[in-house]
């Protein structure tokens, strides 16, 4: 295995520290030979059951126990998106309530093999809180760079939580992005932990493997939001690589749904935007309320290469897809992880099996949803009040 640069194809070592390529600034990945994944023997559980694949040893792997989260089949709004089998993979369910578990726990294990004292990630939110956790469990110093006012509190609690230092920049995600990669390149004794790591991508991927092992084998479609980006090029290459090693026999297509404010992927794959940029990217789904994704030429290349499709939804869409969630599931999952059920209800698919990739927990940004809560009914301690005021 090596590190790759998405670009240019220029080869570094694994054990070289760099987020771009030093030739010509692109995003770098990992290149798994097929000889690896043709011995590849899967045991255990979670995200380290797929060792074989992933560019770190796991001999000492800082876990919590991440992964194996649940591949649930949703009948009522199946039927009502006229979906054949529509499943949500809910990542809510892992350790600290999102998918950057599966990443992190590779990240910082990576971290820790590399001799670094800290580590570091700017956040809207999720990143921070799974770096935190993973950071104490590994008994690392903890970075952590917020945009003001742009991040849900629920998230920034689990950071605090878990000790991390916190810093707060004026501007949005995309600057506090830039500072803190200035950050670790100055200092070698901080390791970066956003997607632009290409290691912390090779945990993400396992979500592809424990699908297609649920289903038996690979979905028709996979739909999932787009912020950086880096999930949905990771869940690709997850795909191709169980593929590779005769785990699966074909591909999902793949589809990326973005809020209609923080939208520079849709807009490049549409042609209207060719430096992938949105310059105040703003959308009640903080999660994905990135305006410069660092890995939007991977995703621009698993969407096209997967004969898939990206689309623009609305915040009253993504609030009403959250709603209509919870309410025909029972599944409570944040506003950006909604986007892939307003995709499917604005633009549809033509698939007869769909996975749509849930992000993060409900609790982790409840603010919206509570902005529009009705009044709760004030009634008295009585029986009969309560029975008029519920008409029985």
């Amino acid at each position: 295995m090596i590190q790759r640069c998405f670009q240019c194809d220029a080869r570094y070592p694994l054990d070289e520290i760099l987020y771009t390529c030093a030739s010509c600034d692109g995003v770098l990945e990992i290149a798994v030979e097929a000889e690896c994944l043709n011995r590849a023997n899967l045991t255990g559980a979670g995200v380290w059951r797929y060792a074989p694949f992933l560019a770190v040893d796991a001999g000492d792997a800082v876990s919590l126990a991440e992964g194996d989260t649940g591949l649930h089949r949703c009948e009522r709004l199946g039927k009502d998106l006229g979906i054949a089998e529509l499943y949500v993979k809910n990542e809510g369910e892992n350790p600290t309530g999102s998918f950057k578990d599966r990443g992190m726990t590779v990240g910082v294990t990576k971290a820790i093999q590399l001799g670094a004292s800290a580590v570091a990630c700017a956040s809207t939110g999720n990143t921070s809180a799974s770096m935190a956790a993973y950071g104490a469990r590994a008994g690392l110093r903890t970075i952590v760079v917020l945009p003001g006012g742009k991040v849900a509190m629920g998230k920034v609690a689990q950071a605090v939580v878990h000790g991390a230092e916190i810093i707060q920049v004026e501007g949005n995600f995309d600057v506090a992005m830039k500072l803190v990669r200035e950050l670790s390149l100055d200092s070698g004794e901080v390791y970066l932990l956003n997607s632009i790591n290409p290691f912390r991508l090779e945990g993400q991927k396992t979500l592809a493997f424990e699908v297609c092992e649920s289903l038996g084998r690979a979905p028709d479609a996979v739909v999932l939001p787009m912020g950086n980006a880096g999930n949905i090029s990771a869940i690709w290459k997850g795909f191709r690589e169980f593929k590779s090693a005769g785990f699966s026999q074909s591909l999902p297509r793949m589809f990326g749904a973005q809020a209609e404010r923080a939208a520079p992927i849709v807009e490049h794959l549409g042609g209207t935007n060719e430096s992938c940029r949105v310059e105040h990217p703003e959308t009640v789904a903080t999660a994905i309320r990135i305006g410069a994704p660092v890995n939007w030429t991977k995703a621009v290349t698993a969407v096209r290469d997967s004969g898939g499709r990206a689309g623009v939804v609305s915040d009253e869409e993504i609030l009403r897809a959250q709603r209509d969630l919870a309410r025909m599931e029972g599944r409570f999952v944040e506003p950006a992880s909604a986007a892939p059920i307003a995709y499917l209800r604005k633009f549809g698919i033509e698939a007869d099996t769909v996975v749509c990739v849930c992000t993060g927990h409900g609790l982790k940004d409840p603010d919206a949803i509570l902005s529009s809560a009705p009044k709760l009914t004030q009634c008295q301690p009585t029986l009969g009040s309560i029975r008029e005021a519920l008409r029985l």
